[in-house]
C-alpha cells in the first residue's frame, strides 16, 4: 500500500462505525480518514463529537447509492483505502422493506467497486478494499458446530441475503479486476453508542423506564456477542495485517440465549437503579417470533486470533456492565436518538 493513506470508512457515524473512526483518528495521526456517512435513522454524528476538529478527520455527508457522487468523493480526496461498514442492518427491517436493503448493501457495495477500481487503476496493488461483513450470511446453526470462513453461505434474510451478495461482489472484483480486497465476518456487537432497536440498548431503556422488553418467542436464539471496541480492534489488525484476498472470521467465544442476555440485564439494571432484585424482570414480555428468526449464531475466531495475534479483551459480563454504565451515563444520547421516526417504528414492529 502507499505510504499516505487517505482512508474513506463508509458507515462512520453508526454504531460499529463510529468506534472504527475513533480508533483510527486517534491511533494513526498521519492517515487523512474520511468519514462517510448519509445520516439515515442510525448515523448519529454526536457520536463523533470529540473528533471535530482533529485535523486528519474530515466528514463527508453523501449515500453510496449515487454512484456518480462515489467517483467525485474517490477523485476529489485522493482515497487510497476504503473500510466499507456502510449498511443498511436490521434483520426486522429488511423484512418489512427488502428493496432497501439490496439498494444500499447490494448497489452501494458495487458503486464503492467501481469507484475504487477506477480511481486505482493501473496501481491495484497499492490500495485495499476492506468490506465489512456479518456472520448471518453463514445460515443458521443447530446446537453444534460453529461457523468457519469456508462455511458455505446460506442466508435466511433479506438482510443475510444482501450481505451476502455484497461479499461476493467484492470477491468477484477482485478476482475479475484483480482488486485487493479483503473481507471480514462478524458476530453480533454490543456497547456504547448503538441505536436501540438491537436487543441490548432496547433493554436498557425499556428497563429504566418500566416499559415491557420484548422477547421473540420464547427467547432461545443463541447469538455469540463481542464488545464492540473489540470489532474495531479486529478491523484495525485486519486492515494492516490482513492477507490479500481473505477472510475473517471475528467473533467473541461468548454464546448467549437471547432470553439469558435479557435476565442479566435484569439483574444488572435492578442493582444500578436501587430496584429490588427481580424486579425488572416482570417487564420481560414474549412476543410473536419474527418470520426466518436463525436459531444460533457462533463463530470460530481461530485464525484471526491465530494469523493475525487478535483476541477479545473483555469477558461479557464487564463488556455489559461498560455498556449499561454509559447508557445511564448518556440518557440524553438515547433520548434524541428515540424520538421521532424511530417510536413510531417501534410502536409498529412489537405493539
Amino acid at each position: 500500500m502507499a505510504d499516505k493513506k487517505n482512508i474513506l470508512i463508509t458507515g462512520g457515524a453508526g454504531f460499529i462505525g463510529s468506534h472504527v473512526i475513533r480508533l483510527f483518528v486517534n491511533s494513526y495521526p498521519d492517515y487523512q480518514i474520511y468519514n462517510l456517512d448519509s445520516l439515515t435513522y442510525a448515523g448519529n454524528l454526536e457520536n463523533l463529537k470529540d473528533l471535530e476538529g482533529k485535523q486528519n478527520y474530515t466528514f463527508i455527508k453523501a449515500d453510496i447509492t449515487d454512484q456518480d457522487l462515489m467517483h467525485r468523493v474517490f477523485n476529489e480526496n485522493g482515497i487510497t483505502d476504503v473500510i466499507h461498514l456502510a449498511a443498511e442492518s436490521h434483520v426486522d427491517r429488511s423484512i418489512a422493506d427488502p428493496t432497501a436493503f439490496i439498494y444500499t448493501n447490494v448497489i452501494g457495495t458495487v458503486n464503492l467497486l467501481n469507484a475504487a477500481r477506477k480511481q486505482w487503476e493501473g496501481k491495484l496493488d497499492q490500495h485495499l478494499f476492506y468490506h465489512v461483513s456479518t456472520d448471518e450470511v453463514y445460515g443458521s446453526l443447530d446446537n453444534g458446530g460453529y461457523f468457519l470462513e469456508t462455511t458455505p453461505y446460506d442466508p435466511q434474510s433479506p438482510y443475510s441475503a444482501s450481505k451476502a451478495s455484497s461479499d461476493h461482489f467484492v470477491r468477484a472484483f477482485a478476482n475479475t479486476y484483480k482488486l485487493r480486497t479483503v473481507i471480514s465476518n462478524c458476530s453480533n456487537n454490543y456497547g456504547p453508542n448503538q441505536f436501540p432497536e438491537k436487543l441490548i440498548p432496547l433493554c436498557i431503556h425499556n428497563i429504566k423506564h418500566n416499559k415491557p422488553l420484548p422477547v421473540y418467542g420464547k427467547g432461545e436464539n443463541v447469538r455469540d456477542w463481542l464488545f464492540v471496541i473489540d470489532h474495531a480492534r479486529a478491523i484495525d489488525v485486519v486492515f494492516h495485517k490482513g492477507k490479500d484476498n481473505e477472510t475473517y472470521n471475528i467473533g467473541g467465544f461468548n454464546e448467549w440465549k437471547n432470553i439469558d442476555i435479557v435476565r442479566t440485564l435484569c439483574k444488572v439494571m435492578d442493582k444500578k437503579m436501587g430496584r429490588p432484585e427481580g424486579e425488572s424482570e416482570k417487564l420481560i414480555t414474549f412476543v410473536k417470533d419474527r418470520a426466518g428468526h436463525d436459531l444460533r449464531y457462533a463463530i470460530d475466531a481461530n485464525k484471526i486470533m491465530k494469523e493475525l495475534g487478535w483476541e477479545p479483551s473483555l469477558q461479557f459480563e464487564e463488556g455489559l456492565e461498560k455498556t449499561v454504565d454509559w447508557y445511564l451515563a448518556n440518557e440524553e444520547w438515547l433520548q434524541r436518538v428515540t424520538s421521532g421516526a424511530y417510536q413510531d417504528y417501534y410502536d409498529k414492529q412489537y405493539s
